[in-house]
């Protein structure tokens, strides 16, 4: 039968082809931790000609997209799926997932003043949620673990600029139940199977 209306409903019995070639089943899910270094753009081409993430993955690696992005000079863990829709759901702020940051920032800083953030914070006109921010090591650079749930473009550094600082490294040392660890810098790791399925249930 050819169909002339996308509006049909496929079911298991169901043999499908296009052009005479049967499709195949769906690839299964399959999730990624990359260490992404700084100086790496998070997207597939850049108009700028700068150097992007995805060119430097393995060659061996099937096409991919990230989950969320990491912007130029910030580092540390991206992850990448084989499955978009996952990772547009993995992205959503109703996941309530804890992203964990590690910011050096140049200027001086008192944990009281950190402490300000866990209301939120207004920074021009764009309203921030609640984040956690821990001042670890103080001096000329400060360094600061912040823990956040929205993930805004730039958030962590329009935020500590917000607060006087400013952010010369940043690095993402989690999303969700995902850990940056040990992985090296450009290195990819795979995600078995089995754990996948234990941490993101129904979500693959």
């Amino acid at each position: 039968m050819v169909l002339d209306t996308p509006a049909v409903r496929v079911t298991a019995k169901d043999t499908v082809s296009v052009d005479g070639r049967p499709i195949g089943a769906a690839e299964p899910t399959r999730l990624w931790r990359y260490h992404k270094p700084s100086g790496l753009v998070t997207t597939h081409r850049d108009p700028a000609g700068r150097p992007t993430v995805f060119e430097r993955l393995p060659p061996d690696l099937p096409r991919v997209v990230s989950v969320g992005r990491l912007d130029l000079t910030s580092e540390g863990l991206l992850l990448l799926t084989n499955d978009g829709a996952l990772a547009r759901r993995l992205e959503l702020p109703s996941n309530s997932w804890i992203r964990c940051y590690r910011a050096r920032a140049y200027g001086r800083i008192s944990q009281m003043e950190l402490d300000q953030l866990k209301q939120g914070i207004v920074v021009e006109g764009m309203r921030y949620g609640p984040i956690e921010a821990k001042l670890e090591k103080a001096g000329a650079n400060s360094w600061i673990g912040l823990e956040l749930t929205e993930g805004k473009n730039r958030e962590v550094r329009r935020v500590l600029e917000a607060l006087g600082l400013k952010v010369n490294r940043l690095i993402r040392v989690s999303y969700g139940p995902f850990q940056l660890g040990t992985l090296a810098p450009g290195a990819v790791e795979e995600i078995p199977r089995k754990l996948l399925k234990q941490l993101l249930g129904k979500q693959t």
